[in-house]
Formats: C-alpha cells, structure tokens, sequence
C-alpha cells in the first residue's frame, strides 16, 4: 500500500512520524495557496474513486465553457499520463504526475508539476487527484475549494463508509445520471448520507455525457471565481523564475 502516509498504518508509520509529514505538507499547501490567490487563479481539488468520472468532467467543463475561461491542470496517477493527455485534447493544457505507489497527490508534488506551467495566467486550475477515497481528503494541496465526484454506479452507501472525504468536500458531483434509468440506485438515499456527514451539503446530479447538471456546475464555477480576491498584477510563483527553499 501507500509508503508515503501508511494509509493510517502506525506499524508501517508512526503516528509522529504522520503528523510531521502532514504539517510540512500544510506549509507547502500554504505556500502554493498563497500564490493561486496572489494571481487570482481558483484551484480545486478534484477527487473520487477509480473511474467516477474526474476527466469526463474536465473534458465536458472544457466544452460548456465555451473558451471563456483559460483553464489547466494537473492530473495524478499511480501510472501513464493518459488523463493528461485526454484533457490535453480537449483545450485544458495539463500535466501529469505519477505517484508510483502513492496513494494521493500532496503539495510538493502540485508545487513541482508548477515549475514551467504558465499557471498564473489561468482562470481556472483543476488539480485531478490519484483515484482514491480516502487519503487525498487527508492531504491539502493549496486549492481554494474541494470537489468530490461521486458515480451513481458506486452505491448509496459510500458517504458513510468514507466520511472523512465528504467531510472534508465543499461540493460533490453525483455524476454519470444518465445511468439512473438502468440502475437500482436511490438518489435520496445518497442525498441523506452526504447530510449526515457533509457539514454544508451541496450536491449537483451531473452527467458528463449528456450534459445534465452542467450549467449548474459552471454556475458554481462562477461564484466560486467572483468570491476570489481581485488578481494582482504578474506574481512569482513557482514556474514564475524565483528559487526558494522550504
């Protein structure tokens, strides 16, 4: 399993030994959060499980912006940069980061995929984290938001079996509801579990293929970029050509 958090493991890492990787990931988290707001660049963390749907969603995002927005973003897998190069495809300059046996993406990882991206001329910048339901919720990477695709494919149940992700989500995408109709699924069923363990319950029924739930994805996109501070002029973030040490 994952070496680098021990997936909660206290033989295979201590509990010590966690607590100190997590507080200087928040540094570098802080760090890369305080550039994104320097720029005015929104960044999210997009996560689920294996195949819920994070590109399909990326790629359908592309298509309904209608180029209003200049988009990138960075794709993590364990292996190949197949997801890098669909959204490549599709008009969202990307690039990927293979994590080998890591579980989730962390903030080194993000801040070193930043050197050479133009990232501080986007509008927007999705960080499409490894497929996983558990330790990317754990890990911040210096986004302004989280957003959790969940598939009507994956059952009712998945709320409260991982609630530390949807705890930890600002909004979750039940995606790929143009399959309800072939389903055995209760959509309400969901809905209460992400109320019971969400905080501020925000959920929009999506499907990529169809284009349901879109507009209303984009919408939030909106208000999510409106909240942001105004973008000062050019910033010295990672790729901007400074060096610094953490």
């Amino acid at each position: 399993m994952c070496t680098t958090c021990g997936c909660g493991d206290t033989h295979l890492v201590p509990v010590e030994l966690h607590e100190k990787i997590l507080a200087g990931n928040d540094r570098v988290a802080t760090h890369n959060r305080e550039h994104f707001t320097a720029a005015g660049v929104l960044a999210l963390n997009v996560m689920g499980s294996p195949g819920a749907g994070k590109t399909a969603l990326l790629e359908a995002t592309a298509r309904a912006s209608g180029g209003r927005w200049r988009m990138g973003a960075v794709s993590g897998d364990l292996a190949t940069d197949r997801d890098a190069r669909r959204l490549e495809k599709a008009g969202i300059p990307s690039r990927a980061i293979t994590t080998g046996q890591g579980c989730h993406l962390d903030a080194t990882l993000v801040h070193d995929a930043l050197h050479g991206f133009p990232w501080e001329e986007l509008d927007l910048f999705f960080i499409e984290n490894v497929g996983n339901l558990v330790c990317p919720a754990i890990y911040d990477l210096g986004q302004a938001a989280n957003v959790v695709a969940l598939s009507v494919t994956e059952g009712e149940d998945k709320p409260l079996k991982y609630p530390v992700m949807f705890q930890a989500a600002d909004l979750v995408l039940l995606t790929k509801c143009d399959l309800l109709p072939h389903l055995e699924v209760d959509v309400e069923q969901i809905r209460d579990g992400l109320r019971r363990v969400m905080p501020h319950p925000e959920v929009i029924l999506l499907s990529a293929k169809t284009g349901e739930g879109i507009p209303a994805w984009v919408a939030w996109l909106e208000a999510r970029r409106a909240a942001l501070p105004r973008r000062h002029g050019h910033t010295h973030g990672p790729g901007g050509g400074h060096h610094h040490h953490h």
